[in-house]
């Protein structure tokens, strides 16, 4: 049986957002991100990244408000730290049987769903502990 050759490089979001200075101070700032390009005055595209993944944020047409993106972590290390730095927290670490997660909004109400592997010396919360987050 042969491997076809890997054609998929990267997936890359595309966020909508509402001011592009302040959305790249929010991922910079808040989640410990790099700013990649874009930005400058004028500029309606910009890339942040973080361990080589990258989030597009764009002023503009391009994305759908209030999208959620999930961020696979290797540990909860940065649970404390984005709560410590602003972040409004829609959902506090919980641990599931998918993953030990918790849930933030950056400033144009786009959902960062943070997880880590599930953490084995904790109970399993209630899948429906999920719903019902308040966006606003």
């Amino acid at each position: 049986m042969s491997q076809s050759p890997r054609q998929v490089e990267c997936v890359i979001p595309v966020l909508r957002v509402q001011d592009l200075a302040r959305s790249v101070r929010f991922y910079t700032d808040v989640l410990g991100f790099k700013l990649d390009w874009g930005a400058k005055a004028g500029d309606t595209l910009g890339s942040v990244s973080r361990d080589g993944c990258a989030i597009m944020l764009s002023a503009g047409s391009r994305g759908q408000p209030r999208t959620w993106v999930w961020i696979g972590l290797e540990d909860d290390s940065l649970f404390g730290v984005v709560e410590g730095r602003g972040a409004k927290v829609l959902q506090g670490p919980k641990n599931f049987p998918w993953a030990y997660e918790m849930k933030i909004a950056d400033p144009d109400g786009h959902v960062l769903w943070l997880g880590t592997e599930p953490k084995q010396d904790l109970p399993f919360a209630s899948a429906t502990d999920t719903e019902g987050l308040l966006l606003d």
